[in-house]
């Protein structure tokens, strides 16, 4: 079975809405639709809309409006409507199907089909490619479309919902890595295609076989155009040029040079391309027009507009041109006669007509009836190619003679080539006739410390504060530096890596992987929450399971309520069955075998049955009636007597069970050197070992690891995992071999019968399986225990371990799947609707993900420790050094100074069992130091080490007297009463400090 790929989750802050409609960042792509006079754009932010022109698309050139240039017209367009296509740009768009479908082309390597005439509200993805999908195209009146994109492949995709029928491998024998699809444009038969390899590729779209390459340009291809016929291409360079093709000779027929940038778009409605338009990198819009001409060198070639950056794309229908950039908005332009009727420069007129090729053209007539003022400067004609006849070259001279006389002559061999003075070009219009506005997005971030707050700056220049927790904007601080403001707000902490941000789009995109999402914490004092809760001291909350709990929410509720339904039709049955019991009471009443409860059974005529018929075995020493299995009573029994009082658990996290595996005595202090004794330890594993010589921060923590994975029970493991070795040796009693041998006996059935039901029932790798799995111990309760009614197996996490939060309801959740070329989305939706697809979501979601909301249980991982030396500042108090002078300690990144301090506390100024009333506490007469720096007592060892420390090597500190207590400078004596000293060979390691993280 192959790997799954990995799934991650992200979720969208949403941002607010200062308009009805528009885009949020840049547009890559538009397109009209002449019919209903809709205009379409797709943008940067995966937005699509939809905008009403209110404008007559099948007229030309109204004389009233064009001769009024020079005022700017009122604004016509009306948002209609929009649709979040995709989470990544949107990077073509075209109308396909008689413009019924909208087709559009993502960097999230998807491609769809939006039909909002049908009452779409959401686009429907009919394909996707490996890498980002660059490029869409479709033949007029043809019910398929074709996509290139980075992955070097070109797909045909059915729009009737057929899926792919062709696939194309653009690399065929020349294996390139240039060979990615940039532009694309299809004909009747064929299908033309280019990108950074500079070739022009002609190819089949019935079969997919290549016709033939066509080279000559010398940079990326980003456009291309192909006349009805399909005998002609038209490609646009990042070489500054537009080259028109013969595909029957194959070779290049014209090389046009208006343009001084890169090229980056074309559009043409004309069905020879004899009038087409073309955008470049500097924001140039020129129209091109060619008709009654037989070489291309002789039509007319305009500057229409200047944008202020560079147009991505441009399109005309009637009377406008729209081009769009990398701002949010949507600029409409009037339109530029050039054909017969265009009002030109005398002198060009003259040079025009005065050209053999040109006198078929009808001649432009002088306006007579006050149109005068609509014509085209000499400054907006630009030279179409190297060897057109006009505007000519500048050679020097400050006034350029016009006239078809000055035509320059040959240049004789002596001659110096004097350079030509480049024109300056002035476009017909300066501004847009109306401008559709966009939104705000964003356009740069930063993480702040504690990994829960981000600094944005949008494209208006405003800086927002956002709560990645609460998922909203909790400051603005108006139109500053981003790095201005992040000093004010910054703080100084050091928090694990939980989830990466993403401002691509336009939108704040938080993404959660499994493999660290439950990495980061924070103290449950440090929450400022509208409902208070009664946390634990010291309590720490996961921020990944935090945020997931509340995002899924709705779909918990759901899976709740239908695990009701489910147990609601088992406990049918047994409440039946009880029922029956009732009605037909037994006569005799047969006492259960004893070996079902875990007990051993006693012959002992003294033995007294329980309440439900099972004997208590008789445990020599122990004077009350046992709860819990055998195992758990050994590590009971073991650490019945802790070496401290502060290494006593505390009640509440004796009485509390965490599915989670989170490690609450991960806060403890241990000796990074000291040597593991198993015989003296009352965490060490019961069989005999050798004796370990002192081992490094590293070594120490692979034995850990290894300690990690012996078999033990889960209450003693969470002894384990965060408590050093005590210093008193404990002996064993009879029953505790008993039981041990009980525990021996019993488990290889348990774990025979667990294999057993897990081979019969095949679990899906998703988070339907975690609710399979749930149904499957169901079931297995009733077959053990079918008297019993069904309690239910869903145990989301709790408000101390996840405080409520209220999310805004626009919140979009994503899961996604990680691909060879990005990440693919699997399912999108809102916090609201999570639970209305819970379906969808049960498939695609994985399999920690519903553990994560079902089962509160998270990823097991070893805690990340940070190891220190502790000593006295300048010798002023005891040292606390071991017997053989090792002060070298290590504990969770997460503990506090005050523990630390508290530690100290325990081991230089030993407290009694019962605290006096008003005692002062370590935290109040004792300082810690780190670099001669003052530590506060809520500092953690991993900001300590990040932000004052700042060094890789064992993290040094100091602590002192403050004065407010006395403290003794000298320890008292060991006497012979001492363990350590009555029995020199056990174990003298540091107890912890804390037992309650």
């Amino acid at each position: 079975m192959a790997k799954k790929a990995r799934q991650r989750i992200s979720y969208v802050l949403e941002l607010d809405h200062s308009s009805s409609g528009g885009h949020r960042l840049g547009v890559n792509g538009l397109a009209v639709d002449r019919d209903n006079a809709i205009l379409y754009s797709g943008g940067r932010d995966g937005v699509i809309c939809a905008w009403d022109l209110n404008l007559d698309l099948n007229s030309y050139y109204d004389r009233d409006r064009v001769s009024s240039r020079g005022t700017k017209a009122q604004p016509t367009t009306k948002f209609r409507a929009s649709t979040q296509a995709h989470t990544h740009w949107v990077n073509d768009i075209v109308l396909a199907a008689n413009n019924t479908a909208l087709v559009s082309a993502s960097s999230d390597l998807t491609v769809k089909v939006w039909r909002p005439e049908f009452g779409d509200t959401e686009p429907h993805t009919i394909g996707q490619h490996a890498d980002y999908v660059k490029c869409v195209a479709t033949p007029t009146s043809a019910d398929w479309v074709a996509s290139g994109g980075l992955d070097r492949k070109i797909y045909l995709w059915d729009l009737n919902g057929k899926g792919k029928s062709l696939e194309i491998d653009v690399r065929g024998e020349d294996v390139s890595e240039k060979a990615s699809v940039y532009a694309m444009s299809v004909g009747r038969s064929i299908l033309a295609s280019g990108g950074p390899e500079s070739i022009v590729r002609l190819w089949d779209p019935k079969t997919g076989k290549r016709i033939t390459k066509l080279v000559g340009h010398t940079d990326n291809i980003r456009a291309i155009l192909m006349n009805e016929a399909g005998d002609t291409v038209m490609t646009a360079s990042s070489d500054q040029t537009v080259k028109v093709w013969s595909v029957t000779a194959g070779r290049c027929m014209h090389t046009l040079t208006m343009h001084n940038d890169s090229v980056w778009s074309l559009f043409s409605e004309d069905p020879e391309l004899a009038i087409f338009y073309s955008s470049d990198r500097s924001g140039l819009i020129v129209k091109t027009d060619t008709r009654g001409t037989v070489e291309m060198d002789e039509g007319l070639s305009v500057a229409v507009a200047q944008e202020h950056d560079g147009a991505n794309k441009v399109v005309a229908c009637g009377d406008y041109i729209w081009t769009a950039t990398s701002s949010s908005s949507i600029n409409r332009w009037t339109n530029v006669e050039t054909g017969p009727d265009a009002q030109l420069p005398e002198p060009f007129r003259q040079l025009r007509a005065a050209s053999p090729i040109s006198r078929s053209r009808k001649p432009s007539v002088a306006s007579t009836d006050g149109l005068g003022k609509s014509e085209i400067p000499a400054k907006s004609i630009l030279r179409i190619s190297n060897t057109a006849a006009f505007p000519l070259e500048l050679n020097g001279s400050s006034e350029p003679n016009l006239m078809p006389s000055a035509l320059p002559l040959p240049r004789k061999g002596s001659e110096i080539m004097v350079d030509p003075i480049v024109p300056i070009i002035e476009p017909i219009h300066h501004l847009p006739e109306e401008t559709i506005e966009g939104q705000n997005g964003l356009v740069k971030h930063k993480l702040l410390n504690d990994r829960r707050r981000v600094l944005t700056l949008d494209t208006a220049g405003d800086v927002l504060l956002w709560d990645l927790i609460r998922s909203e904007v909790i400051q603005r601080f108006g139109k500053k530096h981003l790095e201005d403001v992040e000093p004010e707000v910054n703080t100084l902490e050091a928090v694990a890596p939980w989830c990466s941000i993403d401002t691509s789009s336009g939108n704040l995109t938080v993404v959660l992987e499994p493999f660290n999402c439950f990495d980061a914490e924070m103290y449950a004092d440090e929450l400022v929450l509208a409902e208070p809760v009664d946390f634990r001291e010291d309590q720490r909350i996961n921020l990944g399971r935090w945020i997931l709990r509340y995002l899924f929410a709705k779909l918990i509720d759901e899976e709740i309520r239908r695990d009701e339904d489910y147990r609601h039709k088992l406990n049918e049955t047994v409440e039946k069955r009880l029922a029956a019991t009732r009605l037909n009471p037994p006569i005799s009443i047969q006492i259960p075998n004893s070996d079902a409860q875990g007990w051993e059974s006693s012959d002992s005529p003294v033995a007294t049955p329980r309440a439900n018929g099972a004997d208590f075995p008789m445990t020599p020493g122990l004077g009350i009636g046992v709860a819990t299995p055998a195992t758990n009573l050994q590590a009971v029994a073991k650490n019945a007597a802790p070496a401290s009082p502060v290494e006593k658990p505390s009640k509440s996290s004796q009485q509390l069970t965490r599915s989670s595996g989170e490690d609450y005595f991960s806060g403890g202090i241990s000796s990074a050197d000291a040597a593991a004794n198993p015989t003296a330890s009352p965490t060490a594993d019961q069989a005999p070992a050798k004796e370990e010589v002192p081992r490094s921060p590293v070594e120490t923590k692979d034995k850990e690891k290894d300690t990690a994975k012996s078999p033990s029970t889960p209450f003693g493991k969470k002894f384990r995992m965060g408590m050093s070795f005590g210093s008193k040796k404990l002996g064993r009693s009879a029953s505790t071999n008993i039981e041990k041998t009980i525990t021996t006996e019993e488990k290889p059935e348990e774990n025979k019968s667990e294999s057993s039901s897990n081979h019969e029932k095949e679990i899906d790798d998703n988070l339907r399986g975690v609710i399979q799995k749930i149904h499957n111990d169901y079931e297995k309760q009733l077959l053990e225990a079918p008297d019993t009614l069904v309690e239910t197996k869903i145990t989301p996490a709790l408000p101390i371990d996840a405080p409520v939060l209220k999310l805004p309801p626009g919140t979009k959740v994503i899961i996604q799947e990680e691909t060879s070329g990005g990440s693919a989305n699997l399912y999108r939706g809102t916090v609201m609707s999570v639970g209305v697809d819970a379906d969808i979501i049960e498939e695609k979601a994985p399999t920690w993900l519903g553990e994560v909301l079902l089962t509160n249980t998270i990823p097991q991982k070893d805690p990340v420790k940070v190891s220190f030396v502790l000593q006295p500042w300048k010798d002023s108090l005891p040292s606390i050094a071991t017997v053989d002078g090792n002060n070298r300690l290590n504990a969770n990144r997460m503990l506090r100074v005050k523990k630390i301090l508290a530690y100290v506390a325990e081991r230089i100024d030993p407290q009694p069992e019962e605290p006096e009333t008003g005692a002062l506490k370590a935290e109040e007469y004792l300082e810690l130091y780190c670099n001669d720096q003052l530590l506060p007592n809520n500092m953690s060892l991993a900001t300590l080490r990040a932000h004052i420390w700042k060094g890789g090597s064992d993290v040094a500190l100091y602590y002192k007297a403050n004065g407010r207590k006395d403290i003794p400078k000298e320890l008292p004596q060991p006497t012979l009463d001492d363990p350590a000293v009555s029995d020199p060979g056990g174990q003298t390691a540091i107890p912890p400090i804390a037992t309650v993280t």
